[in-house]
């Protein structure tokens, strides 16, 4: 459902593209606004992954400084058939996390000190499982082309307006130029929301698939949100337009599930989440057996030590996960 709904989204925004081109400038306004826009997200999407971790003073972990989560992560990309995508932290004590990549085998998860600090190590994974989830079904890519899109139907509306007003026999007027240089990028930025949406529905539902525990991703939601309102993270504050690539908003607003939200509402995702927890354990609305498999049952558990150095300690008795 959600790939079909993603599927005509897109289609969708094509079709919007190709009548404001028309209506513009025919095929070949239409064709030089597309060239434009695409060389813009190409290199974007090219560079992204360089450009969002360097903005977010991202440092990446290897398995001698996080030995615990490297191993966890590596588990959980075996789960979901992709390979291990290289693993970053972000100092920030709002928990959260996105991933980015232009494939699964340049693919990047980003989690926040925050996260590591406040989530049970099994809702970290479940976390980290919806961040794989977006890398194995090439999120980035579908972002990609929906951006492609939008900048150029902006585009195509700018340049409405400049030869609109030039031309006497623009087939849809003066006054519908300018209504379509104001309707049409909002009709293009109100579809991207829609697929952003869209397609974290989807991760929620591969990820927990991949985790193959529900009720911690579920869980996981509901303490990021909760504190994410009462926690600033600053540099998503000075690059609001990555937001969207968050597994859950890290900017203040955006609280109900709109046209203009980058996220749905994250009652909406634990109930659903919920729902597939209850039809996992055979329909009784029962908790879904804690499957944990990214865990040997042979390897001994330790205390984990992949904090980062200089973070706050934790209290005595304070929960820490499957590993005590």
């Amino acid at each position: 459902m959600n790939f079909m709904r993603t599927t005509i989204l897109i289609a969708g925004m094509t079709a919007l593209f190709m009548g404001v081109g028309y209506l513009v400038g025919g095929t070949g306004g239409m064709g030089i606004a597309f060239v434009v826009a695409l060389g813009m997200n190409a290199f974007a999407y090219w560079n992204s992954d360089k450009m969002v971790l360097s903005m977010q003073g991202a440092r990446e972990l290897d398995p001698r400084s996080a030995p615990q989560l490297y191993d966890l992560t590596a588990r959980l990309a075996e789960n979901a058939g992709i390979p291990m995508p290289r693993l970053y932290l972000m100092d920030s004590a709002q928990p959260n996390a996105f991933a980015t990549g232009r494939s699964p085998d340049k693919g990047v998860v980003a989690i926040t000190r925050g996260l590591v600090q406040n989530l049970s190590m099994d809702e970290v994974g479940a976390v980290i499982a919806h961040e794989l989830a977006h890398i194995k079904n090439r999120d980035s890519l579908t972002m990609t082309i929906t951006a492609t899109l939008a900048g150029a139907i902006s585009m195509l509306a700018q340049f409405g307006l400049f030869f609109g007003g030039r031309n006497n026999d623009s087939p849809v007027g003066f006054i519908g130029t300018i209504a379509m240089v104001i309707l049409a990028p909002i009709a293009a930025m109100l579809v991207q929301m829609a697929v952003s949406r869209t397609r974290e529905y989807q991760a929620d539902k591969d990820g927990a698939l991949i985790c193959r525990d529900p009720l911690a991703l579920a869980s996981a939601l509901g303490k990021i949100t909760a504190m994410a309102r009462r926690t600033p993270n600053m540099a998503a504050e000075r690059a609001p337009a990555m937001a969207h690539m968050y597994i859950a908003n890290p900017l203040s607003g955006q609280r109900m599930d709109n046209l203009f939200a980058t996220h749905p509402n994250p009652a909406n995702r634990i109930a659903a989440l919920e729902a597939m927890a209850g039809e996992i354990s055979g329909g009784g609305g029962g908790a879904t057996p804690r499957a944990q498999v990214y865990v040997d049952p042979d390897r001994p558990r330790t205390t984990p030590n992949w904090r980062t150095p200089g973070t706050r300690p934790r209290d005595a008795g304070e929960h820490r996960g499957p590993w005590g």
